[in-house]
């Protein structure tokens, strides 16, 4: 049996009130995922323009990529970033969070320039050369990841780790207005189309280029030095400096506390404390991936039948004028769906934890799904509402589950292991997202169906699918204001008191 951990300065960051360096961890993780939203949905502009510039005349909808090249431009994004989530996992607990952290941050900067200076002399190689930079761009996107959890998580003290971590992720929302932002800008500047995407993809760099310099900020988490790397005096020394405090950290023998830890993730110890835990989570990121990245493709189609942009764009307005149109129709979306979830799912994860808020967001999602696929030929004729209602599933998965299954991965695992399982779970959603985006392609804005099987029946399909979402749920254990050492089994106190400490009880 474990005797409770020997490491002041592990308690020490539990113990810590909030204060300037949890801002800055803060900053440096959500830089990264501003960088990688922004850059993945960037690619929305660019293939708009894209279509316009190089395939006016080779599709039945003039201006839009020909299927095989919208598909090759999605999918090379995805590919990267279920490898780079993958990859960087691993990476990150063997070589340690930040600087793993700062090799996925330099592939993005890189390869978010390079895509703008995509090259060719036919249209197929500039969509070969960008498709193949949008490809390691995405394993530096997967990568921010798992090392952006692991860093504000092992940072943050126990009381509100959860809404420091939701904060980074909610990053996501800034970066898909900044995006917006962009276009909107470039836009109104730049009036050779072939110059705008290359602008837009460009600029994509610059926060990426950020965040690699404010990593530099501060040192390797304390929880990677003492717990992984074995050395709890460096890690005390490091915490000093950045809590401005002195920590005295005894001479231990850093097998103290150690029961068994030299598994790994493919061992029977790890299947019996943390393989369920594993399924779960990984099991909630794809089902809610599905449902996510599927209802981007309605929503392009509403936004069509609605108006806010054309049908035949190339028919009515000019290739600028209509990504400045779709850029302010989706910025409006992010502003009325994702972005008071992403802020509501900060405000609440540490206030009613993390099991109740995305056991709530999935029954709101299902709910609403089935109250459209029920009610699907009154939406039909009242695209407005079908809308209205549509969003709230997006505001309920950002303020719930999209929040929540990237918090509780990075809490539930030992720290030599955070990083690969978070990757892992991370992976599955990304599995999610490739299902959900071509496994339900629209075949066009009036069109009654979506993919193969009717539009009604995709909505009871994704309703099934956040119904078991909420069903795997129920195997996350409750996370909020643990320690993590206690949550990833890497200590066993000695005593309930101890326990009950630890809980801040």
């Amino acid at each position: 049996m474990a005797r409770a951990h020997p490491l002041n300065v592990l308690a020490t960051l539990d113990r810590a009130r909030t204060q300037r360096y949890h801002l800055a961890a803060a900053a440096i993780a959500g830089t990264g995922f501003l960088a990688g939203a922004y850059n993945l949905f960037a690619i929305i502009f660019a293939g708009r323009l894209i279509g316009r510039v190089y395939y006016a005349d080779e599709t039945a909808t003039p201006g839009q990529l020909p299927p095989d090249a919208a598909a090759a431009l999605n999918g090379a994004a995805f590919c990267g970033t279920f490898l780079g989530q993958l990859a960087f996992g691993w990476l990150g607990d063997r070589i340690g969070r930040r600087r793993a952290y700062g090799w996925a941050l330099a592939l993005m900067a890189v390869f978010s320039a390079a895509s703008g200076l995509s090259f060719g002399r036919e249209p197929k190689a500039v969509l070969a050369t960008l498709c193949l930079f949008r490809f390691w761009l995405g394993v530096g996107v997967g990568g921010s990841y798992p090392l952006s959890a692991a860093i504000i998580a092992e940072y943050a003290n126990k009381r509100t780790r959860g809404a420091f971590v939701a904060g980074a992720h909610a990053m996501q929302g800034v970066g898909i207005l900044l995006g917006c932002a962009v276009a909107l800008g470039v836009c109104s500047v730049v009036p050779e189309a072939d110059h705008v995407w290359r602008a837009i993809l460009v600029a994509g760099a610059a926060p990426a280029a950020l965040g690699f310099y404010l990593r530099t900020k501060l040192p390797e988490t304390a929880r990677y030095t003492a717990l992984v790397a074995r050395d709890p005096k460096r890690a005390a020394d490091d915490m000093s400096l950045v809590l401005r405090t002195r920590i005295q950290e005894q001479e231990v023998d850093v097998s103290v506390g150690r029961v068994d830890d030299e598994w790994g993730l493919f061992s029977v110890q790890f299947l019996k404390r943390h393989g369920l835990h594993l399924l779960a989570t990984s099991s909630a990121c794809f089902l809610l991936s599905v449902t996510y990245y599927s209802q981007n493709i309605l929503q392009k189609d509403l936004l069509g039948k609605h108006g806010w942009v054309s049908p035949s764009p190339a028919a009515s307005m000019g290739a600028v004028q209509e990504v400045a149109r779709l850029a302010r129709a989706q910025a409006l979306i992010a502003l009325c769906g994702a972005t008071p979830g992403y802020i509501l799912s900060v405000v609440l994860i540490d206030v009613l934890g993390r099991r109740r808020l995305q056991l709530a967001g999935f029954v709101v999602m299902t709910v609403s799904l089935l109250a459209l696929a029920i009610s699907y030929d009154h939406w039909t004729s009242h695209p407005a509402g079908f809308f209205a209602l549509y969003n709230v599933t997006f505001f309920f998965a950002n303020a719930g589950p999209n929040a929540t299954t990237f918090v509780a991965p990075a809490e539930l695992f030992p720290a030599r292991l955070r990083c690969t399982c978070h990757g892992v779970a991370m992976a599955a959603g990304k599995a999610g997202a490739v299902l959900g985006t071509f496994g339900f392609l629209s075949k066009g804005a009036d069109s009654k169906y979506v993919s193969g099987i009717g539009a009604r029946n995709e909505l009871f399909v994704l309703a099934g699918t956040n119904f078991l979402g909420m069903l795997m749920s129920l195997f996350v254990p409750e996370t909020r204001g643990a320690s993590l050492e206690v949550l990833s089994k890497e200590v066993v106190y000695e005593s309930i008191d101890m326990f009950m400490d630890s809980n801040g009880e």
